[in-house]
This record gives C-alpha cells, sequence and structure tokens, in this order.
C-alpha cells in the first residue's frame, strides 16, 4: 500500500515532561488506522502536532512528499489534513449549511470587492460552494437539517456535521478524535458505517483516536498503542488483542500468587 503520510521520530516535550517520543507511523493511502492508549499516553497530543497546532521538539512529517513542519495550521489544513475534536467545535449559532460552508472558503476566489457589490461571480461561486456543501449533507442524511441551528441538533447528529464540515477542506487524511465519544449504541454502529462510506467516497486515510473498543476493533486495520507517550506495540486488532503489553497497559500488571 502506498503511503500518503509519513511521520518520522515525531516528539515533543512540555517543560521537562517528554510528552510524546520517537513516533514513528506509515498510512496507506485509504488505510483506516487506530490510535488507542490509556488516559494521558499522548493520543491528542499526536493530532496536535500533525496539525502544527503544537511544534515537534523533533521528528518530520510529510504529506504526500510535502514537508508540513513549521506550517501553519490553516496551511496543513490546505495540503491535506483535517480533523474533528474531542469536545464538539461547531459554530453553534449558525446553520447547519453554513457550518459546512464555512470550511470551503479556501475554493472561493471573489473578491472583497465582488462580496460587497454582489457580482455575479460572487453568486456563482457561493451557489457552487452550496450545492457541494448539501452533497456532503446528504452523505450523512442531514440534507433536511440544513437550515436548522447546529446547537439544535442531538449529539450524535452533531458529531456527524464536524465530520462533514472536516471533509468539506478535501483531505488527504482524516483525523477522528474519539467520534464516538457521548453516543448511543445504535449512534455508534451508525457511526461505523459512515467511516467506512467515507473512506470508500471520498478516497481518504483516517486516523481513529477512540475509547470505544468494539469500534476500534471492528474498523480499523491496524492499531498502534500509545503508552507514556512510546509506542509499546502496533499490528492488526487481532494482534493487538492478544498482545500482553498492551493487556498490562490497560488492566495493570497481574499479581503473583
Amino acid at each position: 500500500m502506498a503511503s500518503i503520510l509519513d511521520v518520522s521520530n515525531l516528539g515533543i516535550k512540555f517543560g521537562g515532561l517528554q510528552a510524546l517520543d520517537d513516533f514513528n507511523v506509515q498510512v496507506g493511502d485509504r488505510e483506516i488506522v487506530g490510535l488507542i492508549g490509556p488516559n494521558g499516553a499522548g493520543k491528542t497530543t499526536v493530532f496536535n502536532l500533525l496539525t502544527n497546532v503544537y511544534s515537534p521538539s523533533r521528528g518530520g512529517v510529510r504529506l504526500k512528499g510535502h514537508d508540513t513542519l513549521g506550517k501553519a495550521t490553516h496551511k496543513v489544513t490546505h495540503y491535506g489534513i483535517a480533523r474533528t475534536f474531542q469536545n464538539i467545535r461547531l459554530f453553534k449559532s449558525l446553520s447547519v449549511l453554513d457550518n459546512v460552508k464555512i470550511a470551503l472558503h479556501n475554493s472561493m476566489r471573489y473578491s472583497l470587492l465582488e462580496a460587497c457589490f454582489r457580482f455575479p461571480s460572487y453568486w456563482r461561486q457561493e451557489a457552487t460552494a452550496t450545492n457541494t456543501a448539501m452533497e456532503l449533507l446528504s452523505v450523512f442524511e442531514m440534507e433536511g437539517l440544513a437550515e436548522s441551528p447546529a446547537g439544535s441538533l442531538p449529539y450524535g447528529a452533531q458529531r456527524r456535521l464536524e465530520i462533514a464540515r472536516a471533509l468539506a477542506t478535501n483531505p488527504k487524511v482524516l483525523l477522528l478524535d474519539e467520534p464516538a465519544a457521548g453516543m448511543n449504541p445504535s449512534e455508534t454502529a451508525e457511526l461505523m458505517r459512515t467511516i467506512h462510506e467515507v473512506r470508500d467516497r471520498f478516497g481518504v486515510a483516517i486516523i481513529l483516536i477512540e475509547h470505544d473498543m468494539s469500534i476500534v476493533m471492528g474498523i480499523c486495520e491496524r492499531i498502534l498503542v500509545l503508552n507514556y507517550g512510546l509506542i509499546i506495540a502496533q499490528g492488526t486488532p487481532e494482534e493487538i488483542r492478544n498482545n500482553p503489553l498492551v493487556i498490562e497497559a490497560y488492566l495493570g500488571a497481574q499479581r503473583e500468587e
């Protein structure tokens, strides 16, 4: 499988604390990779480094041959990395449609003058953006909610909207940070189907942080396990399920009788 994202020797310190050390991964085109570990293991730190929210102490990140380190976060998005967050970050007073259209700003080419005076070029591009946003909402069966305030949606629908907004940036790699958090079992099952559909329909690679092991084991093709900022295991779901280091990290070492 051709590699689309190459991360080498990534590390970061916060003061004297080594929060992440020697993190290496190559993600293949359209691959679904799980990133798991106990609370505080460094999972969200990885996402913050990949999107340049944090600047690493060392290491490199290349996306389709582009070196993304040192680039502004919006530039990283332009190169093709999009993400969602543990805590939903929608514009809750805006409509569902406008939340998705906001992510399409990179595709807008009209000037401030054209926008102020509503030139034909403005209306053409706005119509294109609206159509694109509606197509994305239809993937998540949310087109009927387009004019609803984002903050009025049920929790699971807000999660789906956040994924739709991330996809509007046309990513090559999609980072999902605990997308099933707070979902009930039926919403979780629907999310699993949606993630597969997103991968197949949009041709993106997906890196998933999740504590729900039924999701991780059910949809991920490869899993990396972090503990105290280090990768302690990686492999297929079956290999990870039976790895003694992973069992110890989650459950603690068994006492000797």
